[in-house]
């Protein structure tokens, strides 16, 4: 997908039952029996306007927003709309005519912040709200609501919202990528959506810088 010209090689959709009953079951990273989602409310919602949202990470990768906005192009020659899904898919594309890719909505989670506010936090997918931004288009996301106080988001939203967010070419070194809740082990509370989705999250190169520990 980092081509911004590609073709779907293949599509398969499932529908928002799947989606949600999947996503309920995500654990936390390396705690299997740990699922924060497992008592909330999961909600795939209608397209929402991008400013009802609040970014967690201060940064988006260029490259990856031209990404997004290709993958809808190709999405769209099969009648898809990545920024409307009703569910989820698994395509295989040009880029890579062997992976295997999911695709769902963006995550994203109501969350308490210490200063008092209540965010819809974007959890998971924060480029593909990007491109939608970037386009001025609204986009679907699932929506949880009700997630324990035990087991929050790993990282705070920026104060600031999307005016906080830099617009990268690429990730330089020691570059703090969010606000952590615990940084002495900041992704104790990440959710680890490859478990129900594989392959959804890729491996992004570590910048942090070395006083972070995962």
């Amino acid at each position: 997908m980092a081509k911004e010209s590609l073709e779907i090689v293949s599509l398969q959709r499932f529908g928002r039952e799947e989606l949600l009953g999947a996503l309920r079951e995500t654990p936390l990273r390396g705690q299997a029996d740990l699922r924060p989602y497992a008592n909330a409310t999961l909600e795939l919602t209608a397209p929402l306007r991008t400013d009802l949202l609040t970014p967690a990470q201060r940064y988006v990768l260029l490259p990856r927003v031209r990404a997004m906005i290709a993958l809808r192009r190709a999405l769209l020659a099969h009648g898809v709309d990545l920024f409307a899904l009703d569910g989820g898919l698994h395509m295989r594309t040009s880029a890579d005519p062997e992976e295997t890719i999911p695709v769902t909505p963006p995550v994203v989670e109501e969350s308490s912040e210490p200063d008092g506010r209540t965010v819809l936090l974007v959890n998971d997918g924060l480029h593909r709200v990007f491109a939608a931004r970037t386009l001025g288009l609204p986009i679907s996301v699932v929506l949880v609501r009700g997630v324990s106080s035990e087991h929050p988001y790993y990282a705070y939203a920026l104060p600031g919202g999307w005016s906080d967010v830099s617009e990268l070419e690429e990730l330089p070194d020691d570059y703090q990528k969010k606000n952590y809740r615990q940084p002495d082990r900041y992704k104790a509370l990440f959710r680890d959506f490859n478990v129900v989705f594989p392959g959804i999250q890729k491996e992004r190169k570590k910048s942090n810088p070395a006083h972070l520990r995962a």
